[in-house]
This record gives C-alpha cells, sequence and structure tokens, in this order.
C-alpha cells in the first residue's frame, strides 16, 4: 500500500480487496488500526477545519472515496486504481469478520436504524458476531459509551456518525476503545437498514452518487454539493498550479 500526499492529504493508494488484506493481517497481530475514507466535502473541509485535519492525517489507513478524488488525482497525475468506497469495504469486512469470528461493535445513527442494521447484518452473515451496537446521540455520556465499547469485547468497530463528529471521536478516544480496527462509516447503516438507497450500479461508476442524493433529498443537499464541489475544483486547480511550477 503505496502512501501519496494528494491535495494536502495523505491518501493510500490501494483497492477495496488489498485495504481488506491490510486490516486483517493487523488484526490478526492484534495492531490498532484507524481507518479513514476521505471524499470530496472530507478533503474540502479540512482545509480550514484543523481538528478534522489532524484526525484524517494521524490515521493508519487513509483510503480514497469518491469518483470526484479519483477523478481529481488522475487531472494531477496520480495513478488511482479504484475508489474504495465506505460502505463496499464496510460489508467485506463484515463478511471477513463472520468467517474469522471476529466480533464487532455497530455506534452511530438513530436507535431504529442501529438495531435494523444488526438484524440485517445477522441475516445476511448468520455467524456475525456483534458484540453490541449503540445509536450516534451520546455527546453528554461519551466516556460512558467508551467504557461500553471496550467491555463488549468487540475487534472491530464502526462507526456511522455525520463528519467531523466520527473522525474526532474516534481519534479523540482511539487508544481508549479496546478494539483492534476502528472505521468511520458515515451513513452506511442508512444503507444497510433499507432507510435509504444506494445509487445504482451506473451512477456510482461514473461518480454520480452525489447527484443520486440531491435527487432524495434535494432541499438538504443541492446547496452542500454545490459549494464543495464548486471549492475542490478550485483546489485542483490550485495543486496543478503547484505541482507544474515544481517540475
Amino acid at each position: 500500500m503505496n502512501r501519496e500526499n494528494i491535495m494536502g492529504c495523505p491518501m493510500d493508494i490501494a483497492t477495496v480487496a488489498e485495504t481488506v488484506d491490510v486490516i486483517d493481517e493487523a488484526i490478526s497481530k492484534n495492531k490498532f488500526t484507524q481507518h479513514v475514507v476521505v471524499n470530496v466535502a472530507k478533503l474540502v473541509n479540512m482545509q480550514n477545519d484543523i481538528v478534522l485535519g489532524n484526525s484524517i492525517r494521524e490515521c493508519d489507513i487513509i483510503n480514497i472515496d469518491g469518483m470526484g478524488i479519483v477523478l481529481g488525482a488522475h487531472f494531477l497525475g496520480y495513478n488511482i486504481p479504484e475508489r474504495v468506497a465506505g460502505i463496499d469495504l464496510f460489508l467485506k469486512l463484515i463478511s471477513m469478520s463472520a468467517k474469522k469470528n471476529y466480533p464487532i461493535y455497530l455506534l452511530g445513527s438513530k436507535d431504529e436504524v442501529v438495531k435494523n442494521t444488526a438484524s440485517k447484518l445477522q441475516s445476511l452473515y448468520p455467524k456475525i458476531n456483534i458484540a453490541g451496537y449503540h445509536h450516534g446521540y451520546f455527546w453528554e455520556n461519551e466516556e460512558e459509551i467508551v467504557e461500553k465499547i471496550k467491555a463488549s469485547g468487540a475487534k472491530l468497530l464502526f462507526v456511522a456518525i455525520t463528519s467531523p463528529k466520527k473522525e474526532n471521536f474516534i481519534n479523540r478516544w482511539k487508544e481508549k476503545l479496546g478494539v483492534t480496527f476502528v472505521m468511520g462509516v458515515g451513513g452506511t447503516f442508512d444503507v444497510v437498514s433499507g432507510k435509504v438507497k444506494r445509487a445504482p450500479l451506473w451512477m456510482q461508476k461514473y461518480g454520480l452518487e452525489w447527484f443520486f442524493r440531491i435527487i432524495q433529498e434535494p432541499r438538504r443537499m443541492w446547496k452542500r454539493y454545490l459549494v464543495t464541489n464548486t471549492k475542490f475544483v478550485g483546489l485542483i486547480f490550485k495543486y496543478k498550479f503547484k505541482r507544474n511550477n515544481s517540475k
């Protein structure tokens, strides 16, 4: 797994399969691994959010999620084999955990959603060991939740909370969670539980998942994507200019 500094952020150049192998090996050696995926919104926001930037840069694995990052990196001259979508990696790790009896913990989303996610995973992977789960509205009792996760005996923790809360929560408590692997998974539980639909494969392939989200939630999403995508284009040309001048 090769790490490059792309648009001011360290990113690991790897496929989904390669990432799963690295994580599996680390878990087998009981080596703690803090994981994050970087998409357009996260890259844009970390430019001015120092805490988020530190939480991302301190991760052991930083995967490239979102076709925007992949296309932007290609434009800058980097060879990115594929995007590592958070939900795809999550499902691969769930499958791996079921086969190897790695206990998992699900943290985040609304109470009904995380319960339905646990139920769906149990039906999809009957051998999965779900050590526990908890909703994502616990900010007045963070330490209590951390202790609960530690006491569960889970090896893998998946945190489905919005950014930058999840990245900062993970980085703040990583040494006390008691798990071997921790990963932020954003809205993954919403998709797995059936609350929201994921974009069709053809839209995923052409990097149009953001457009699918706008169609589903136009009032909430259109401004967010308009602003972040515009800033991202500016960021690409800023670093393109820097790379050309450094040659």
